[in-house]
């Protein structure tokens, strides 16, 4: 996630507080490749290899030849952001400068080359108050940036009344301390997004004050985690009227998976309008397992979606027929959660 830094108000004088921003992920199991047995080892006497060699054979901690390790593996980088997926980060207000045990600018300028300057005012015993942090996303969509809520890493800083992005007193830091909040964000479109934090804090010294802030954007892309198609065909009604059913029709979606992560579907249901009820032909109703997709892999979907009587659904200006939305649930491998909602599905309804 590249960032540009907005100049502070006095660029060279540096700030107190410098921020420092990491994107929170689950870590992977680290995949090993099984080592075969020796050929010269007789069959009769062949013992099961480690499926490493950092395994030694006679300790037993991984006897088996399995492909995956109990060794967790963090992310290199900042790997890449879905549609559907929280996008989750901590930002953290670090007050780096240490304090000086010098009382005067008098004595900062004697051991400090040239007195009165930058350098001589850094030395000066300095305090960090009323720290804040704000965060806001830039998205392709949207013209104004949207602002965050943030949380607070500690829950006991909810009565500071601080924490949440709300009016309030800020956080003082001594040298070494830091505040940490921490960002979750909904993605719901592909495209560029720009995370906008903006830290500020009064800086004080035993002669005067002054309120200092800067500015550091975090850009990234976000992608498509799957591909949605779908079609309607019409169904013929029933003939008994005392079922009770108006216009029936049949609805696939097929979803592919078009991420470089591996999904388990976890339900894939429609939100209808009102006047409309559906059947659902999938695994949740057939007791099957959950479909697992590898990248690039598609699942087929069917629901029957009917009137819950004659006429109650009216037709639109264009003659279309609004059913409603499609939302599919997921989790990735290591079980983050995904979810993801369509545009409202419908068809043109067929003359009677």
């Amino acid at each position: 996630m590249s960032h540009q830094r907005y100049p502070s108000v006095d660029p060279k004088e540096p700030h107190s507080v410098s921020l420092k921003v990491l994107r929170l992920s689950r870590p992977s199991l680290v995949v090993q490749q099984p080592l075969p047995a020796p050929l010269s080892a007789p069959a009769d006497d062949a013992t099961p290899i480690p499926a490493s060699l950092a395994y030694s054979a006679n300790s037993g901690t991984n006897p088996e030849p399995f492909l995956l390790t109990p060794i967790l593996n963090l992310p290199p980088s900042f790997g890449t952001a879905y549609v559907g997926e929280t996008f989750s980060c901590t930002l953290s207000a670090n007050h780096d400068i240490p304090p000086y045990p010098i009382e005067s600018e008098s004595t900062a300028a004697s051991i400090l080359p040239t007195p009165g300057s930058a350098l001589a005012q850094q030395a000066k015993k300095k305090s960090v108050r009323d720290v804040r942090i704000e965060a806001e996303m830039k998205t392709p969509s949207a013209t104004i940036p949207q602002k965050i809520v943030l949380q607070p890493t500690d829950p006991s800083a909810a009565d500071k009344g601080d924490d949440d992005g709300k009016q309030g007193s800020g956080t003082d830091l001594e040298a070494g301390q830091s505040l940490q909040k921490i960002v979750n964000y909904d993605l719901h479109e592909e495209g560029n997004h720009v995370l906008v934090v903006t830290v500020s804090y009064y800086e004080a010294t035993e002669t005067s004050g002054r309120l200092r802030t800067f500015r550091k954007l975090y850009q990234f892309i976000c992608k498509g985690s799957l591909i949605v198609r779908t079609k309607v065909g019409a169904l013929p009604s029933p003939t008994t009227p005392s079922e009770g059913v108006g216009r029936r029709w049949a609805m696939e979606a097929q979803l592919e998976n078009c991420s470089e992560d591996l999904m388990q579907l976890q339900g894939v249901r429609l939100e209808l309008e009102p006047g409309f009820r559906y059947h659902d032909c999938n695994w949740e109703v057939s007791g099957g397992g959950k479909p697992v997709l590898h990248p690039g892999e598609v699942e087929q979907c069917c629901f029957v979606v009917e009137e819950e009587h004659q006429d109650a659904v009216a037709e639109d200006r264009d003659g279309r027929i609004i059913f409603g939305v499609l939302a599919i649930s997921w989790r990735t491998e290591m079980g983050s959660k995904g979810f993801l909602s369509t545009g409202k599905l419908g068809t043109r309804a067929a003359a009677r």
